[in-house]
């Protein structure tokens, strides 16, 4: 049995293809193996369904995956890496699910005071389970989506307010599923898909999903691209504001998580030589507050350079904007030019090019980690040449449920359908055509259950039904590793280097075939 077994990468049908497929085992000559020769065209293709599924049954379960390691998109060499700089929220921050519920609350009074939307809107409930980061908001048809990697729509995945569009009325609107790429231009936001992708995404998405449905409900005239600007500007003046950080820095222990593993991570790359920075986008006083939360009273000591306001992404592409001085006793910023970014000193705003310039921090010996895959890593790996590390904590979750027994036996027995639809049309014969209907009946019956296993409207963050996400796509792009939280560094020492799995294109033989 060992000899007939291959280690499947599953390209299109794991929870990623960009590195993240996950081991099953099949024995290929006897089960995954066809040809197109005459003994294949007069089988029974009943009885080799059967057969098929009885030999699938009876091979073990694959390894369950850890949650807790690092996967790589790119290899890196963490030997070689001389510099770790981080982001602060949700990277050195981490942040309990009583956030979410905060900040959908502060964005929903904001509406109802600020932009005189009716007073029924703040009986409107945050739903944890509504929807999942990554999705697309079609900002001029007021339509939530999930859209594969290749600019096609999930169908099952779209809704209106709360309520899903059925696929015959997407296809109308779309005049079938793909999206263009103009109407994608997501960089610089002139196509009216807006992809909603940081970790503060969920609460702003079901507010929007709730107003919409609340307005729906009603029979409440409205402009889908109102309520949209509408929401996205209401929750970013709570960010604005100061009042969502005064809130969480009033309440720490009820809004974040106290991980003491953060703290030894830091000394151990400091104490292996490394040296260790911030930017961010969060002001100074509510960094302070958390970091001494997590680390302690001397938690600064262990950065060489820490900036703050940092206007990301506009940090790593535009060479204007100069450091400015910040004094944490008067809360005020200096009028002095910096000329040198020292050690104990808190810096805001600043560009790339004066940071390069001062620190000598150059390349692929500087590795950045955050949580966005714009404003975080798409600069730093494309234009600067910095390694980056992206923080995915809906990963652990994912994970569990691939980690299920029910799980990994729909995915084994959804990848030998499709191979054995595959073996019928190639075999050419009449006979297995009554088959290729009961099939596609239990493809898609398998495809909903491990959608739904995750979310139950929009399925899994890193995949469609066969496809990468539009997330997945950027993921494996911008980010040449990715975990499901910083402390994952603590299983590898400082020189492990991080290999990506081999993944056969559809034209390549697998390698134990």
């Amino acid at each position: 049995m060992a000899a007939n077994k291959i280690r499947v990468s599953l390209r299109g049908i794991s929870l990623c293809k960009l590195k993240f497929n996950y081991p099953l085992y099949f024995p290929f000559r006897h089960i995954c193996q066809f040809s197109t020769n005459s003994h294949i065209r007069s089988k029974d293709w009943a009885k080799v369904y059967n057969e098929r599924k009885e030999k699938i049954k009876a091979l073990p379960l694959p390894r369950n995956i850890n949650p807790t390691t690092i996967f790589a998109n790119n290899e890196v060499r963490l030997a070689n890496i001389q510099v770790y700089g981080f982001d602060y929220d949700y990277t050195l921050a981490t942040y309990k699910p009583e956030l979410y519920h905060l900040l959908y609350k502060l964005g929903r009074e904001m509406l109802v005071t600020k932009y005189t939307y009716p007073d029924e809107i703040l009986d409107c409930e945050f739903n944890p389970n509504f929807a999942v980061r990554g999705l697309i908001y079609d900002v001029r048809k007021g339509l939530l989506m999930k859209m594969d990697s290749y600019h096609n729509i999930q169908l099952g995945t779209v809704y209106r307010g709360c309520q899903p569009v059925n696929d015959e009325e997407v296809i109308t609107l779309y005049e079938g599923t793909h999206v263009s790429l103009d109407d994608m231009s997501i960089f610089n936001n002139t196509g009216p898909m807006f992809q909603l992708v940081d970790l503060f995404a969920p609460p702003e998405i079901c507010l929007m999903a709730n107003v919409t449905e609340f307005f729906i409900t009603n029979n409440i005239p409205y402009d889908p691209e109102y309520v949209f600007h509408d929401v996205r500007t209401a929750v970013q003046n709570v960010h604005d504001s100061g009042e969502f950080h005064q809130k969480i820095m009033e309440n720490l222990e009820t809004y974040m998580v106290k991980d003491d593993k953060i703290r030894k991570l830091m000394d151990r790359l400091v104490e292996s030589g490394k040296k260790l920075f911030i930017i961010t986008n969060s002001g100074f006083p509510f960094v302070e507050a958390g970091m001494h939360y997590m680390l302690g009273d001397n938690w600064a000591e262990l950065f060489d350079v820490i900036v703050c306001r940092a206007r990301k992404p506009k940090f790593f592409n535009q060479d204007t904007r100069p450091f400015r001085l910040y004094d944490p006793a008067t809360k005020e910023e200096t009028w002095d030019r910096v000329r040198n970014l020292m050690r104990g000193k808190v810096y805001m705003q600043g560009n790339f090019k004066s940071f390069q310039h001062m620190t000598g921090w150059y390349g692929s010996k500087v590795i950045y980690l955050g949580d966005h895959v714009y404003t975080d890593l798409r600069d730093p790996s494309l234009k600067q040449g910095w390694r980056t590390g992206a923080i995915v904590p809906e990963l652990w979750n994912e994970i569990e449920v691939i980690n299920t027994d029910e799980c990994k036996k729909k995915v084994r027995w959804l990848v030998a359908i499709e191979q054995l639809l595959e073996e019928i049309q190639i075999a050419g014969s009449d006979d297995g055509q009554d088959l290729i209907q009961q099939l596609l009946e239990e493809r898609n019956e398998l495809r909903l259950f491990l959608k739904s296993a995750y979310n139950k409207q929009f399925g899994s963050l890193f995949r469609t039904f066969h496809n990468p996400t539009y997330y997945s796509r950027r993921l494996a792009r911008y980010a040449d590793i990715y975990m499901s939280n910083l402390t994952n560094f603590l299983q590898y020492s400082v020189d492990h280097t991080f290999y990506p799995r081999r993944t056969a294109l559809p034209h390549e033989p697998y390698p134990f075939t």
